[in-house]
């Protein structure tokens, strides 16, 4: 199968479970255009995706989309940044060889002097370990919810209703839920 781009794409990639991680001094960074399609990947984005740079260019970015991963984030996601606006998350992606890596992202639209909007920037930092299993445990309420639908559509319009309910009960954003498991060491 092939993308617009001409690209092979690959095989869907099953989980292994297992976890890897990268060091607090590195960011993983890539580049989108507004499509989401992948324009930039730095050094460590290949590495610790185990990618190679010509399996990337080109792909779309939910190429590392890990199954466990609530759709209801990313419709957060993209319904902040096609906004407009930045938006942090926590996020386990999954690697080409099945390995999973979280991240705390910062999602930013690229703006041309007009201020339309010609792609996405992403910086990814090792998060901390407090923080994964916050989310985490929030993240497994929102699949559960998922999989009790059978259409995407549907389950993606109930766990988003049941993230906006979780949130509202704690009073707080998406974004103050993110800062809010952080460490304040960190």
């Amino acid at each position: 199968m092939t993308t617009t781009t001409g690209r092979e794409r690959r095989a869907p990639v099953r989980p292994t479970g297992q976890e890897r991680t990268f060091s607090a001094d590195e960011l993983i960074v890539s580049k989108t255009d507004p499509r989401g399609i992948i324009t930039y990947a730095n050094d460590v984005f290949l590495r610790v995706g185990a990618f190679e740079r010509h399996e990337v260019i080109g792909q779309p970015h939910n190429l590392i989309r890990h199954p466990d991963m609530p759709k209801a984030v990313f419709k957060l996601l993209w319904d902040t940044v096609s906004s407009g606006r930045e938006l942090f998350a926590y996020v386990n992606n999954l690697a080409a060889d099945g390995a999973n890596y979280w991240v705390l992202a910062h999602i930013t639209p690229s703006l041309d002097r007009s201020g339309r909007i010609v792609g996405y920037h992403s910086n990814r930092r090792r998060p901390h370990p407090e923080g994964v299993r916050a989310a985490s445990a929030l993240y497994d309420r929102l699949l559960a919810e998922e999989r009790r639908h059978s259409g995407g559509r549907a389950a993606v319009e109930a766990s988003s209703a049941l993230l906006a309910q979780l949130l509202a009960e704690r009073g707080v954003s998406y974004e103050e839920f993110v800062w809010s498991i952080v460490p304040e060491e960190v």
